[in-house]
């Protein structure tokens, strides 16, 4: 992450904070640091390493500025006592409008439309028989968190009927506010023509979305996914793009990352990928910087911190 990005993040830090920065790799500059540290803000994909985390012994709160946690080994975070808080939803209008953005690019084909513009194909697709609007469809939400709420927020504007499955049921006022429909996640594939998915990527996460699931979904359906790439089985996906059990996909994240230049899902034309950038845009991190400090700032008042994820 680039300083300017950084400074954007800890613009919000109280005078009183003294912040210093260092790159996770650095392990001996981390453990120094970890020794006297009272919180530990924490970017990107690599994680404290387990030596650093044990240094740690006066920190009271790990405070990510992602969603995700699955790169920090929280299972020592509990051993250890030191509760970890994610962002606390700060860019689930990012990632949120990125899914339906993804679920209109599909179904208008924009792809394709815009080579066929530039490349003198003006009538290329007949869009009366094979482009569609989201009005009318059924939408089925897969994890309910900030992400999950902020899609079906937006997607409820369009006219759409919203199906979610989760571990467990969203409060009555939330179902109603959002107009959501609470079913088990066999009848919710079975229903929908989208499938979104917003879920954490944890054992009982992994492959959630396999050759059984992506069967029981409809052949006209599509699949989309911005919450991590181990949450969908991969190969099992590809298959099913390849055999057009389904209609389609849209991804912003991959099993591997960068994804491999010869893996098969690149030679598919039923499908849009993007490079897992929905949470990120010029207009996240001061949402996110203004969480992490409202965050610290609880903790240090003797309050318990929001969004603690371990």
């Amino acid at each position: 992450m680039d300083q300017h990005t950084v400074s954007r993040v800890l613009e919000p830090a109280p005078a009183h904070y003294q912040v210093q920065f260092c790159h996770p790799e650095d392990d001996n500059r981390l453990v120094e640091l970890m020794h006297n540290a009272e919180f530990v803000i924490e970017f990107g994909s690599i994680g404290p390493s387990d030596t650093a985390l044990r240094a740690g012994q006066h920190v009271k709160l790990i405070q990510l500025v992602s969603a995700g946690f699955e790169h920090l080994n929280t299972t020592l975070c509990q051993e250890l006592g030191i509760p970890v808080a994610n962002n606390g939803g700060a860019n689930a209008t990012d990632v949120a409008e990125h899914a339906v953005m993804l679920m209109l690019a599909v179904y208008r084909r924009l792809v394709e439309q815009d080579a066929n513009v530039r490349h003198g194909r003006y009538t290329g697709i007949d869009t009366g028989t094979c482009t569609y609007t989201l009005r009318g469809k059924t939408i089925g939400l897969v994890g309910l968190g900030n992400i999950g709420r902020a899609t079906a927020s937006l997607l409820g504007s369009f006219g759409t009927r919203l199906l979610y499955a989760d571990q467990s049921r969203a409060p009555t006022n939330v179902e109603q506010d959002l107009g959501l429909e609470f079913v088990s996640l066999t009848s919710l594939l079975e229903q929908s023509d989208i499938v979104s998915l917003h879920t954490p990527l944890d054992d009982s996460t992994r492959h959630l979305i396999s050759s059984e699931e992506l069967g029981r979904m409809k052949s006209d359906a599509v699949l989309i996914n911005t919450c991590r790439g181990g949450v969908v089985d991969q190969q099992a996906l590809t298959k099913a793009l390849q055999q057009h059990q389904i209609r389609a996909a849209g991804l912003d994240v991959q099993a591997q990352e960068p994804v491999d230049p010869d893996d098969p899902l690149l030679s598919l034309d039923n499908i849009i990928l993007t490079p897992h950038m929905a949470g990120v845009t010029a207009d996240t991190w001061a949402r996110r910087g203004e969480f992490v400090f409202t965050n610290l700032e609880r903790v240090r008042n003797g309050q318990t911190p929001l969004a603690v994820v371990a």
